[in-house]
């Protein structure tokens, strides 16, 4: 062999190698879009615990050549691609824009008969201002959700939105962001209180603040008087059929999303939350006997970079926790007390390295003869670096509870394929999305 074939050969092998890699990289999909948001003119769609005791039954499964979910700044390419249930019901299709509506068939869950504003008139946001809370301005998101109509909430431009304290919503009410790049930032958060029918979908919700209340208006015949709000991203309060879906948030000072009060017949879907302590709570306090009616389903749903704890964290009620992907924790994922159930299938759980964090689940203040009685099951999940779920309660809460909620879980192996699109989706009104 002369010097030039071998120069030729080796030149193929080089490259080969490269693009083997490059293809492994994106196999992982980036899924950050709060780490790369897009500019607020719209004119870019850029990408935008305690130790465990030995004493434990543990569920653990080990899974060679494992590496992390890459959360750069990478974009898709090729055909829309629609992996879960939920978005194959919506997504994809290029007249999306003209029956937005069709999105208020698509939840499933416990949140499933969530339809939001559906039969109701389209009312475009055309004003990102939110400077009167007590008469608010035509065009101003803050005007649309106090309306004792149903409505389906769109926008007309890409915007950010500071609101100068919470925004309390009425009845009936979808909240869509497709087609724009819509931001509640830098201000107050969301408070679903007392209402039932809501659907927020496709906006990004971070740095979120404590306000100090007043008079605000909730709806267009009442005006009252609000205390301190804690800075939650999403506040639900009391509410039922509640639906979030596909929304990118962090950086919030209290909690992503709260759940308290009795609040019921939730799903949350698709979404993905990056830089928080205290991500997702469900129930205010082990004293409150009314959130043991609490029905919750988190499903498909990316727990990203920089999260800490709660993923959630239950109190009471049933909660179903379907194939999400957990690629970070730093103390654990699914805490809880007060005789919570909750059952855990298909999900991927991702260890920190720090060998004391491994444990998927804790415990919150019980004795083990206690937390033992609480029905905590895993099945189907899948375990990677060490994780592992510390099971308890009824042996046969997977098949007593797991189904109750209608859905279908898939083995932890898929999760990586059914959260790929997990966050905000950047969406234009002609183009499949």
């Amino acid at each position: 062999m002369g010097p030039s074939q071998l120069y030729c050969i080796l030149v193929v092998f080089f490259a080969f190698a490269s693009l083997t890699a490059t293809i492994g990289q994106a196999e992982e999909p980036s899924g950050d879009a709060l780490e790369h948001l897009a500019p607020s003119n719209g004119t870019s769609l850029a990408a935008a615990a305690t130790t465990s005791s030995s004493t434990r039954p543990r569920v653990t499964h080990l899974a060679l050549n494992f590496s992390r979910r890459s959360l750069g700044s990478k974009k898709f390419g090729g055909p829309c691609k629609p992996t879960n249930p939920i978005d194959k019901c919506w997504r994809c299709r290029s007249n999306w824009h003209l029956n937005r509506q069709k999105l208020a068939d698509c939840a499933i869950g416990f949140g499933h008969m969530a339809t939001g504003g559906k039969g109701g008139r389209i009312y475009v946001v055309t004003d990102p201002s939110d400077d009167d809370m007590v008469n608010p301005k035509p065009g101003t998101l803050r005007h649309a959700v106090i309306q004792i109509e149903p409505l389906w909430i769109i926008f007309q431009d890409s915007m950010t939105i500071r609101l100068k304290q919470e925004l309390i919503m009425t009845s009936d009410k979808t909240i869509d962001g497709r087609g724009a790049m819509v931001h509640i930032a830098n201000g107050a958060g969301i408070t679903i209180q007392f209402v039932k029918n809501i659907i927020i979908h496709n906006i990004f919700i971070h740095d979120i603040v404590v306000t100090n209340g007043g008079m605000i208006r909730d709806s267009a015949n009442h005006v009252g008087l609000r205390t301190r709000a804690d800075g939650d991203g999403i506040s639900i309060f009391g509410a039922e059929n509640i639906w979030l879906d596909h929304l990118s948030m962090k950086k919030c000072s209290d909690g992503i999303i709260d759940a308290v009060a009795g609040s019921t017949a939730i799903t949350i879907s698709n979404c993905h939350w990056t830089d928080h302590d205290h991500v997702l709570l469900f129930g205010a306090s082990d004293a409150t006997e009314m959130d043991d009616s609490m029905r919750i389903t988190v499903i498909y749903n990316h727990f990203g970079k920089r999260l800490v704890q709660r993923m959630p964290r239950v109190r009471a009620g049933i909660v179903h926790v379907v194939n999400n992907d957990y690629t970070h924790w730093e103390m654990y994922a699914i805490g809880g007390s007060h005789q919570a159930t909750i059952i855990s299938e298909g999900n991927r759980y991702v260890a920190p390295a720090m060998p004391e964090f491994k444990e998927v689940t804790h415990r919150n203040d019980a004795s083990e003869s206690e937390w033992k009685k609480w029905t905590w099951r895993s099945q189907g999940d899948l375990f990677k670096r060490g994780a592992f779920f510390v099971e308890s309660g009824d042996p046969n809460g997977v098949s007593r509870f797991g189904g109750l909620d209608g859905t279908a879980p898939r083995p932890g192996k898929a999760v990586k394929s059914l959260t790929r699109y997990a966050g905000v989706i950047g969406c234009r009104p002609g183009v499949p999305c």
